[in-house]
Parts: C-alpha cells; structure tokens; sequence
C-alpha cells in the first residue's frame, strides 16, 4: 500500500546545503548531515570516493532508518535516463533512480512488458529491487529476480559491473545499499501481454484463511485485503492475463466480480485506482495505483512479514487470533492488510529465497509508538512461521528467520566494502555486526 508522493520541493542542486528532512511517509527524519543529489555520474563517483560514510536515496519509500546515515545521502534520481532495449538479450537497461512507471511506459510503448510490478509503480528501480520489494503471484518472483546485470559505484569510486551468473550476483541484487551506489540495471523483459483486474467483495475473512492456497494461486497476480476478522469488508483482487485459458477464478463460488464503478471498501475510491472490469496494458493493471496520479493514503507506516506458503494458513490464523485478543487495538491502529503469494529464488537476501512465500502486509495509521509496540506483538505470533521482514518496513526483530546464506552475504560486504562506507547501523543490525 502506498505513501504520498515524492516531494517536487525537495532540492535539485547538487551543492549539499539542503534535503529532504523526512522519509515518503513522514515517519521517520533523516539524520545525514549532507545531502547530495547528484547532477552527474562523475560528482556521485567523487562524493563517494570523498565520504567515509554514504547511503543512497530514492523515492523515499522506506519506512524505517534503512537509507539513513550520519554521513552523506546520496540521490540519483536526477541521473535518469531513457532506458535502452537490447531486443536480442532480452533486457532493457535503466537508471538506478528511474520510477517503475517511467520503465512500464517506455516498454509498453515499444511492444515490451516487465512480468510483474509492485503496487506502487512511482517507486525508484534501485531501491525496489535493492530491498526485495515484490508484486503479486503464487508463479511470479521478486522484483529483483527480474534483474540481469548491475552497475554500481564502488568505496573507492570506481564504476564495477556484475551480471547474472558470475560468482556474488545472487548476493548483489537484494543487497540493502551495502556494496554500493546502484547507478543502473538490466531488467529481463518479454512481448507485451494484457491484464483484466477484477475486484470480489463481501467475502468472509474465516472463509479466505482456510482456502488461502487455491486463493492465492487462482489467477496470475492476487490480492487479498481484509482486516484479520469477518466484521470487516475482505475483498480479493484478481488480476488475470488474458491469455490465461483458466479464465475467472472460480474459487468465488458464483459470486460476480463488483462493478468498476463501485469503490473498493479497502483500496478506496477515485482516479488513482488502476481500471477494471476490462482488458488493458499490463503497465496500467499491474499496479493497484495508476503511476500519474497522487496514490490513495498519506499519513501511514507500513510493515510486512514473509512465511513460508506451505505455513500461510497457520500464521495468518495466529495473527486473526491475536487481532481477536488485543479487545481492538490492532484493528485501531490498522488501515488494511494485504495477502499476497510470491514465488521461491536464490538470491541471498530475498524475502522469497529458498521458498514458495506468501507475504502479510500491514498500512498502519501513523503512530508510530503504539503501531510498534504491536509490530512486536505481531512478530511474537509469526515467530513459529520463521517470518522474514520486509527490509525497508517498521519492524523490530533483527535475529535471522531461517536466512541460510546470512554469513555469504556478510562475508561478501566485507570483501566488497571492508571499510563499511556504505553501512549504517540497521545494515549492522541486519549482518549480525552492530
């Protein structure tokens, strides 16, 4: 679920003097004392090969202190640039700092499609993939399992590249901003292909829970929103490629998709929902949230936790029980849920690695005391599941949950940035060292 859009008062020079003093959501006050954002791809080289401390800022979607130092911040979204197909390997090659909606749109207008997008498409490519950020579908994977090739800046400021295949990549992509500066990537792309999105209302959270397996799987991308009872609205989206010879999903047991002019009682109303009830581009049905327009809240935290899919059904049952205990408070504090599946990869630090997941997804209201005195609660009832955080959402356990190439990946940051240049105290959190 989305926050508001990036700020277009935040600077455009690349002087240092000033910056952005909070994250998208307001939930969290950047620390940096300098903030950069580059106007070329040599000032990024030298303000890292000049800052004993960097981190690399986005969009600003992070939730929690992730992209935050005491150093410098640095931002290269003002790097983009046109993104370049190679028709004949497959990919297309983008800047680090370009926003989802911008690749979606150059590769539908070329024939091309990505095969699947987050939620939000105004997030920076970099950043989404750099922090496992997913879409939706039992069959589809990460983000960043769509990524082929990286270029990044180095500590010493030298450009290197490594590609799929070669030794460390599966360390690399999911890499938190600890090996460095994302400056561009290749993503793997395919023909261009048409969505349906269909929204099913008043159905009963209980009901979904027990057949969340053959919900989850029933069409290409599925969304379950809800609010962990039966007394709330539980609405499922369903977003099927119309290629797919399976055709509706019959799950439903007969019950019609809603009008597309009636309001989803959890996404909202208004012209910033992606269409439904008919076919269309796969960059325009994708995404919940239509890319041109202001996304649905503003004031909010998010959080999210992943377990493994064949343990969906238990964990979400823990969650509804401790919504029930709390007498309210969880519900008080929560603006929707969203349920998703996401298929198994290798990459190291993916919430998805080694296992068919499936993800819980919290938008909270902004208070940020109480909301993470229950993210605590709620990691208490996931702990049997071995759930893995959302790297760039509130939460407060640091210990690994079944995280079996943690030590590859601490090893790979040390030989790749043994000065820890581009670490901060969460990336020391997350390897075990701080």
């Amino acid at each position: 679920m989305p926050g508001p859009q990036h700020d277009p008062s935040a600077p455009t020079g690349g002087d240092g003097s000033t910056g952005p003093r909070t994250n998208w959501a307001g939930n969290h006050a950047y620390a940096a004392g300098r903030y950069v954002r580059a106007r070329s791809l040599e000032e990024a080289q030298e303000v890292v090969r000049s800052s004993s401390k960097v981190r690399l800022l986005g969009t600003r979607h992070s939730f929690n202190a992730l992209c935050d130092t005491e150093g410098t911040l640095l931002d290269l979204t003002g790097l983009a640039a046109e993104p370049v197909l190679d028709l004949e390997r497959g990919t297309v090659r983008v800047a680090g700092g370009t926003p989802y909606n911008d690749v979606a749109a150059h590769l539908q207008a070329h024939g091309c499609a990505l095969a699947n997008m987050g939620s939000l498409p105004h997030i920076s490519v970099a950043g989404a993939t750099s922090t496992g950020t997913h879409g939706s579908g039992a069959a589809n994977k990460i983000l960043g399992a769509g990524v082929s090739r990286l270029e990044l800046i180095g500590p010493d400021g030298e450009l290197r590249t490594i590609a799929r295949g070669e030794p460390d990549f599966a360390g690399s992509v999911v890499a938190l901003g600890a090996l460095g500066a994302v400056v561009s990537l290749d993503l793997d792309v395919e023909p261009t292909y048409d969505v349906r999105q269909d929204l099913y209302a008043h159905l009963r959270w209980s009901e979904v829970v027990e057949r969340i397996d053959e919900v989850l799987g029933s069409a290409y991308s599925v969304s379950v929103f809800g609010r962990w009872n039966d007394a709330d609205p539980t609405e499922v989206l369903v977003k099927t490629r119309t290629t797919d010879e399976r055709g509706p999903a019959g799950w439903v047991g007969g019950t019609e998709a809603v009008p597309a002019t009636t309001a989803s009682l959890t996404l909202g109303a208004g012209d910033h929902i992606t269409a439904r009830g008919t076919p269309g581009p796969w960059s325009e049905r994708l995404p919940h949230f239509r890319g041109d327009r202001q996304p649905s809240f503003g004031e909010e935290i998010q959080s999210e936790w992943f377990v493994p899919a064949d343990s969906a059904e238990g964990a979400l049952r823990a969650v509804t029980d401790l919504a029930t205990a709390s007498g309210g408070e969880l519900a008080g504090l929560l603006i929707v849920s969203e349920i998703r599946a996401i298929r198994a990869d290798d990459l190291w630090l993916s919430p998805a690695e080694g296992r068919e997941t499936v993800a819980l997804h919290f938008t909270w209201k902004r208070e940020p005391e109480a909301v993470l005195a229950m993210v605590r609660r709620v990691e208490d009832a996931l702990a049997p599941f071995a759930a893995r955080p959302h790297w760039g959402k509130v939460y407060d356990r640091h210990e690994p949950a079944d995280r079996p190439r943690l030590a590859d990946f601490r090893a790979l940051a040390d030989r790749m940035d043994p000065a820890g240049t581009f670490r901060n105290v969460m990336v020391d959190r997350v390897l075990g060292t701080g």
